[in-house]
């Protein structure tokens, strides 16, 4: 890694240059909703940053929304001061009177706390709930928290002038409420403005669904977490290299208790079959080159014929490498970790989301020789041969502005 950080800053756009690490084609940083969780996103990003990759595109959903709106509406010397800012702003300082020496009951105590009064920079308590559940309020104000504290805190971290003029491409995945079907905001299709990004984070019943035209909406992870899609799906389609950053681990022990049950059944859930999708893509990525290879290997004469043209316009030669980045979960997380906005728990999650990276980094694993009919080729990091963070590493603890 020393090496990669000594190097000046790479967009990842696919164009290799001196200065920045050889990279196979654009940077994609692709990022799951999952609350506190996505901490690990910034220590990922952190990585990528001292190794001078910026990302051409980032895509996220909830709190990858978010955290991709810091990302992309900053330049690149200001990025990990507005991470920092932010995480910053949403801890839970509240203090309880538990001693330290019991870490469940003072957890729950913190956890009841966020749920009872939220977060001052974030969310706060909707006095229309008071109402009750069937109580017509209206569809904006139909939630039990208010987002408009998180609004405010955007407003100073995040330029959406700077986000349109284009500097790095934002897709921001959204379910409409009307028709249950995803929809992603595109810097490259239109102007990505604040209702955006809110309207990316509304998880219901917790969040209200946000107006955009005549249309609400509402978190982008009740229908797709993992939004990994947009990437493989997009028109045209680029060489690429993916960062996955995934923070609800698919994999997990055989829970014993209620408690465990819940906590396994949120993961399975969010973590949104990703590599299902993945493995289909790439099922349909390897096909495109047949057809492609297919196509090559007709006469001349034929393949200019127009129904041949016709069929080989479905081919592609484009190389994808995906680089799945998994959280593996810090010591005594439960059900709750999704708000989990502790010091220590922001701060445990964005190490290990650097760690994590770093050493992906240090592996390069697209640089190896590589099947030329594979069009999507998948990197894994072993959670089990999990590299410790190095000690005195400026990551969280980093100066805000």
């Amino acid at each position: 890694m020393a090496s990669l950080r000594k190097r000046g800053p790479h967009r990842g756009d696919g164009a290799a240059k001196s200065e920045g690490p050889i990279l196979p084609g654009q940077v994609v940083l692709v990022l799951q909703g999952g609350g506190a969780l996505g901490a690990y996103h910034a220590g990922v990003y952190q990585a990528l940053h001292e190794a001078g990759i910026e990302p051409a595109w980032v895509i996220g959903t909830s709190i990858g929304a978010i955290n991709g709106a810091l990302i992309a509406g900053n330049p690149p010397e200001n990025r990990l001061d507005r991470l920092r800012t932010f995480w910053k702003s949403v801890e839970q300082k509240t203090s309880t009177s538990v001693p330290d020496f019991f870490p469940v009951l003072r957890s729950a105590m913190v956890n009841l706390m966020t749920m009872a009064g939220g977060i001052p920079t974030f969310f706060a308590p909707n006095p229309m709930a008071l109402l009750g559940q069937h109580a017509s309020v209206g569809i904006e104000h139909a939630a039990y928290y208010t987002t408009a504290p998180l609004r405010e805190t955007l407003a100073k971290l995040v330029d959406f002038d700077y986000i349109n003029h284009r500097h790095m491409r934002i897709s921001l995945g959204a379910v409409k409420v009307s028709d249950g079907e995803m929809t992603y905001f595109d810097s490259r299709e239109e102007a990505i403005r604040m209702e955006h990004v809110m309207a990316s984070g509304a998880l219901p019943p917790a969040f209200p669904a946000i107006r955009i035209g005549d249309d609400f909406y509402w978190d982008g992870g009740i229908y797709s977490n993992t939004p990994v899609e947009a990437v493989l799906d997009d028109k045209p389609r680029r060489d690429s290299l993916i960062f996955t950053v995934d923070v609800w681990n698919p994999e997990g022990a055989q829970p014993e208790t209620l408690w465990q049950v819940a906590g396994r059944e949120k993961d399975i859930q969010y973590a949104s079959r990703v590599r299902s999708h993945i493995a289909r893509q790439k099922q349909i990525h390897h096909l495109r080159h047949i057809i492609s290879e297919l196509a090559k290997a007709m006469p001349e004469k034929k393949r200019n014929s127009p129904e041949i043209r016709e069929l080989a316009s479905w081919g592609c030669r484009t190389t994808i490498h995906v680089a799945r980045l998994v959280a593996a979960g810090i010591a005594g997380e439960d059900q709750m970790k999704d708000i989990d906005f502790t010091p220590a728990g922001i701060r445990a999650r964005w190490h290990a989301g650097y760690a994590d990276t770093r050493r992906m980094l240090d592996l390069s694993p697209w640089n190896r020789p590589a099947d030329p009919i594979e069009g999507v080729i998948i990197h894994d990091l072993s959670a089990d041969a999990a590299t410790p963070l190095a000690a005195g590493v400026d990551g969280f603890e980093g100066k805000t502005k």
